[in-house]
Order: structure tokens, then C-alpha cells, then sequence
């Protein structure tokens, strides 16, 4: 597949031929399984400690007629803790059991619980390709609720990765058509619900993705200031950059070093 470059005035200078990794056909379902993958093993394992509703003396004889049994006296055989007593009259409440005042839980959660979902290399790898290939496709870009014009898909030679302003990036996408895009990525609103405490509040819209070459490249850190877009080395994608939520799929603007790198490297083969 052949498709235009663009110089950072917006205007075509040659055509390009992509590797063969965009060859994939579209598995959603398998870049499901990648992006779960990763948002699994971000999560943080949580769980009660072991001595909770366990650490009151409760223990009752299980015997008929002896000294501080249950047993004989008409009350139900729940583990109880004695509060005050005369002779061998109890006063006492139930403890331990589950359904029972500051008693345990039945099946509390477990701290060594594998919340990660593991999915296979060559599957993984297969997943990155699909998302790839897809990111071509400009249905399933705007599924995603990105605003497109008519350059599509949008690389860039290798000359954007030395811009170092934002606003000069800013600029470069209003020439190629995304101001729709740049105003959408623009609102942010309050979350509701109580994570607005949590340290979330405000919930942003998912933009571009720049796609980069190298690690000392300038638009990694122009890039970081724009609201919702971020910047990658083509070496650390993942299905969930391409993928967020597994739904449709991000808008990518390419380098052309980017794409080399990919054919030279053989990246995700």
C-alpha cells in the first residue's frame, strides 16, 4: 500500500510504500485481549488481613455440663466472647462467626489473587499488527469519535521529530485539517461520582497518537502539553495506545523514520 507524505507545511512531496506488518487483517477481538492484558496488570491487588474479625477470645467448651459451655442452656452454639459473668452466669455476644458484630468475612478478598490475564507472544504480536493495519482504515478511526478531513492517513517526513514548541505542532495539525479534532480534545469535564476525590476529577478526551523514531527526539516532549495526545517510540507500542478501551481505533501520526525503523527492525513479526 502507497500513501502521500506530508512536509510540516502540510503539502505532499512523495508517496510512501508501508511495511508489511499493515498487511494484518482487523481482529478486534484479539486486540481485546492485548488491551486487557495491560490494564490487568496495572491493576493493584487488594485484600483484608487474615486476623481480621478473628483476634476476640471466643472460644466455647463443646461439651455438655462443663464450665462455660453452651450447650444445656437454650441459646444457639455461636462462638461468643464473654463480657461480664457471675459464677456460671454469662453475659455474653457472638463473635468470629460471619454473621455475627465485628465477626469475619465468609470469603473476604485475597491479597495473592493473579489479577493479570496473560495472552501469548505470537498473539500479542498478532494484535499490535492488526491495530496497525486498522489505523490505515478511516472508518474505523472515525468510529472512535476523531474528527478527520481529507488527508488521511497522516505521516509526516522525518523533520517533525525536531519540532520543539507546541504551538508549532498545534499549527502543523490546523494545516492538515484537525482544528475539529484539536477543539473536540480541548473540553475536559468533571467526572461524576466519587472518584472526582480520588485524585481524577476532571476527565479528558483521548486524542492523536504521534509515533516517533528515536528517544531524543523533540516532538516527545512539544507533544506532552497538547490535551489528550500523546507521543511514542514505534519500539513501546502497545494495543492499548493504538486501542484505548478496545474501541475503534486512534488516530496515528506517523514519521517517516518511524515507519523505516518498523521495516528495518522487523518490528512485531
Amino acid at each position: 500500500m502507497k500513501f502521500s507524505m506530508l512536509d510540516l507545511n502540510g503539502n505532499k512531496i512523495k508517496e510512501v510504500e508501508l511495511p508489511k506488518q499493515f498487511e494484518e487483517e482487523y481482529r478486534p477481538d484479539l486486540i481485546k485481549r492485548a488491551v486487557i492484558s495491560i490494564i490487568s496488570g496495572e491493576r493493584q491487588p487488594y485484600g483484608s488481613k487474615k486476623e481480621a474479625g478473628m483476634r476476640s477470645s471466643s472460644k466455647l467448651s463443646r461439651r455438655r455440663r462443663k464450665f462455660k459451655g453452651a450447650y444445656g442452656k437454650g441459646i444457639s452454639r455461636v462462638p461468643r466472647k464473654t463480657m461480664t459473668r457471675r459464677g456460671t452466669q454469662f453475659f455474653w455476644v457472638g463473635a468470629t462467626a460471619p454473621h455475627t458484630v465485628g465477626g469475619r468475612r465468609a470469603h473476604p478478598p485475597k491479597a495473592e489473587k493473579i489479577w493479570k490475564e496473560y495472552i501469548n507472544i505470537k498473539e500479542r504480536r498478532k494484535a499490535i499488527r492488526s491495530a496497525l493495519a486498522a489505523s490505515m482504515n478511516k472508518e474505523l478511526v472515525i468510529t472512535r469519535g476523531h474528527k478527520i478531513k481529507n488527508i488521511f492517513p497522516i505521516i509526516f517526513d522525518a523533520k517533525i521529530e525536531d519540532v520543539k514548541k507546541t504551538k508549532d505542532i498545534i499549527n502543523l495539525l490546523d494545516k492538515v485539517g484537525l482544528n475539529e479534532e484539536m477543539d473536540r480534545i480541548s473540553i475536559r469535564r468533571v467526572r461524576s461520582g466519587v472518584g472526582k476525590n480520588r485524585g481524577r476529577k476532571y476527565k479528558n478526551k483521548i486524542g492523536p497518537l504521534f509515533i516517533v523514531s528515536k528517544k531524543d527526539c523533540n516532538l516527545l516532549k512539544s507533544s506532552k502539553n497538547i490535551p489528550g495526545c500523546d507521543a511514542v517510540i514505534v519500539n513501546n507500542l502497545n494495543a492499548k495506545l493504538l486501542s484505548p478501551n478496545t474501541v475503534g481505533i486512534r488516530l496515528c501520526i506517523w514519521s517517516e523514520a518511524a515507519l523505516e525503523k518498523i521495516k528495518k527492525e522487523c518490528l512485531f513479526l
